[in-house]
């Protein structure tokens, strides 16, 4: 295993060379760190992230998920994280890498098989080891990333096969339910496909409910088990997210991006995002800029 992974992150740190973050291959975006992150937010989407050094650990509401070299996360759901770098230094960079898990190619490759149950629901993300059937075809992946020529042809072959081997690992059964129309993660997964285009309205939770083909009470429990987060706190962190990124191209409209988020007040938005964000937005905003500013970002 230690000498699969040191093949692997030397074909990693080549292609952060060539290409930084995002190689020629659709769906793989790459990590390099030399130092400690600090919490960041974001929305991870159906994937998959191995750690090859160092460590980093993802919140999702009140729940921690730590994954170090060795180790992978997946998420079967859109949910909104804070996530942060905690393992690297100049000597031993943070390495990782993430790929797009499409929910159209597992239901494709479930085709012919025996339908299993729905197991009980959990958090949308889980971490793993990153077992041997995984680390064979991102070998292979990464180094067809650096053959043009290939890349049409054998990308989209090796990132079948990686999700194949998904679905035949621990995480499988509940990747599975991304595939199944019914199952009760794709139903929450609609009801969550309507927050993320609708972040700026009214939510009610007897519509989501309806969406999703489930009671408000089922319905609740069971979005609660998968993001760790009511719909209201989901719609929350998704608007704030939304207006962090507003105020890097806004600057010094601050109460206008609280409307637009669905914010009628202006003192509430600001009271939210800074207990979201650690700064009130204005302030946030100067210090996001003054970073970007100086990584060239």
């Amino acid at each position: 295993m230690t000498d699969r992974l040191s093949g692997l992150r030397a074909k990693l740190v080549s292609l952060w060379e060539a290409h930084g973050r995002e190689p020629p291959v659709q769906g793989l975006r790459l990590s390099c760190a030399d130092r400690p992150s600090g919490v960041f937010h974001g929305v991870y989407r159906p994937s998959l992230c191995a750690v090859l050094q160092g460590a980093k650990i993802s919140r999702l509401g009140d729940r921690a998920f730590r994954y170090d070299a060795g180790k992978c996360l997946i998420a079967s759901l859109d949910v909104p994280i804070r996530a942060e770098i905690v393992d690297a230094a100049s000597e031993t960079p943070y390495l990782a890498l993430a790929l797009e898990i499409d929910p159209a190619v597992v239901a494709e490759l479930m085709l012919g098989q025996r339908p299993a149950g729905d197991p009980p629901m959990g958090a949308a993300i889980e971490v793993h080891d990153l077992g041997e059937a995984l680390i064979d075809p991102l070998d292979r992946l990464l180094s067809v990333a650096d053959r043009p020529q290939d890349i049409p042809v054998l990308a989209p072959m090796i990132r079948r096969e990686i999700v194949w081997q998904l679905l035949n690992g621990p995480q499988g059964a509940r990747l599975r339910q991304i595939g199944m129309a019914d199952s009760r993660l794709a139903r929450i997964g609609r009801a969550i496909g309507w927050i993320r285009e609708n972040y700026a309205e009214t939510l009610r939770v007897g519509h989501l409910a309806a969406l999703a083909g489930m009671s408000p009470a089922t319905f609740h429990r069971h979005f609660k088990d998968a993001t760790a987060m009511t719909p209201v706190q989901f719609q929350k962190s998704l608007r704030l997210q939304e207006a962090r990124r507003l105020l890097l191209t806004r600057s010094g409209d601050v109460a206008g991006i609280g409307y637009r988020i669905g914010y009628d007040s202006p003192s509430q938005f600001s009271r939210e995002y800074r207990r979201h964000f650690g700064e009130p937005p204005g302030r946030d905003a100067v210090e996001l800029r003054r970073g970007l500013a100086e990584t060239g970002g």
